[in-house]
């Protein structure tokens, strides 16, 4: 069994059995009473992580349209393509009661243009991979306000999660080319989202905890910084209609990798913005569409592999149930 059909058949377990447990507590709450309440967009979109939110953070919003005596949630599909790699990301998301989030997100980061490039500049196959697999389980609860109850107030709504992140290529993310201390590690983060209704405006701020390299697809800890650092991702939309919105996204990364194999490869770490348009026809679908630049991956300085230089245009659909 090759690994793309090994990704496949994770992938599918992890939703089938995601979807069970949701429809298994839900069974009692109709699809029309599941999408009755919520206001278009306001549970935000699915992020590269899995969490809702923006796509390249996430927000105090719980996933799905259910309410406070409903469940909700949905199933998304990312693609982002740089000048030098490629992501693909699976997931499930459910919201329950309109306080808890459970989510499952699936990676798969093709780097077979680095592995050429690597090659040609050190005269070997240092990867010996075309691609790099990562599974992340998240969990967010609601602590505090309501974002749309509470718009005409100073109360964000703010939310505490956890994101556990499995690389499953171990041996690539630790060996000598990367030079990551762990295949696995913990985020936590802390996020507060506002809502202003009356200036069609949502604002997110989040502060990350985080030992993870590009997300943890390299790993995570490093020679050059070993524990945890606080990282600030920050979010604004704008409701152009109830069903569309434009805004941006920053956040921050930590530089925890020194230049390996003799100063051959520069794993330098950059921080990470985007500019998006996302757009709902109906509270099933959502369909997201962005310019992201994640600046450095990997420069292999013996050929000059555009550092810096590692921007993409973003796509991800989403699916309600």
């Amino acid at each position: 069994m090759n690994k793309q059909t090994r990704f496949k058949k994770r992938l599918l377990a992890t939703v089938v059995s995601t979807i069970t447990l949701g429809v298994s507590f839900s069974s009692s709450t109709t699809q029309a009473e599941t999408y009755s309440n919520k206001l278009l967009l306001t549970g935000g979109v699915s992020q590269v992580e899995g969490a809702a939110g923006g796509g390249l953070t996430p927000w105090a919003v719980i996933g799905g349209y259910g309410t406070n005596n409903e469940i909700g949630g949905n199933v998304h599909y990312t693609y982002a393509k740089t000048n030098d790699f490629q992501l693909d990301t699976y997931g499930v998301t459910l919201g329950f009661y309109d306080r808890f989030e459970l989510s499952v997100a699936q990676q798969s980061f093709d780097v077979r243009d680095l592995r050429g490039k690597v090659k040609a500049g050190l005269g070997a196959d240092a990867i010996g991979r075309d691609e790099v697999e990562q599974t992340i389980i998240g969990a967010k609860v609601r602590v505090l306000g309501e974002a749309v109850l509470d718009a005409n107030s100073w109360i964000p709504q703010v939310a505490v999660g956890m994101q556990y992140k499995k690389n499953h290529d171990g041996d690539f993310v630790t060996g000598g080319v990367i030079g990551a201390k762990k295949d696995h590690g913990v985020d936590f983060y802390v996020a507060a989202t506002k809502l202003l209704l009356d200036k069609n405006l949502l604002l997110n701020g989040t502060v990350r905890m985080t030992k993870a390299n590009q997300f943890g697809l390299l790993g995570f800890g490093g020679d050059r910084h070993d524990s945890y650092s606080p990282e600030l991702e920050l979010s604004a939309a704008y409701l152009l209609a109830k069903n569309l919105a434009v805004g941006a996204e920053y956040r921050t990364k930590p530089h925890n990798l020194d230049n390996t194999v003799g100063g051959a490869v520069d794993l330098k770490e950059d921080d990470a913005f985007d500019v998006f348009v996302a757009y709902a026809p109906s509270k099933n679908i959502s369909l997201t569409v962005a310019y992201v630049n994640l600046g450095n991956i990997a420069t292999v300085n013996a050929v000059g592999a555009n550092y810096g230089k590692q921007d993409s245009v973003y796509l991800s659909a989403q699916i309600g149930f």
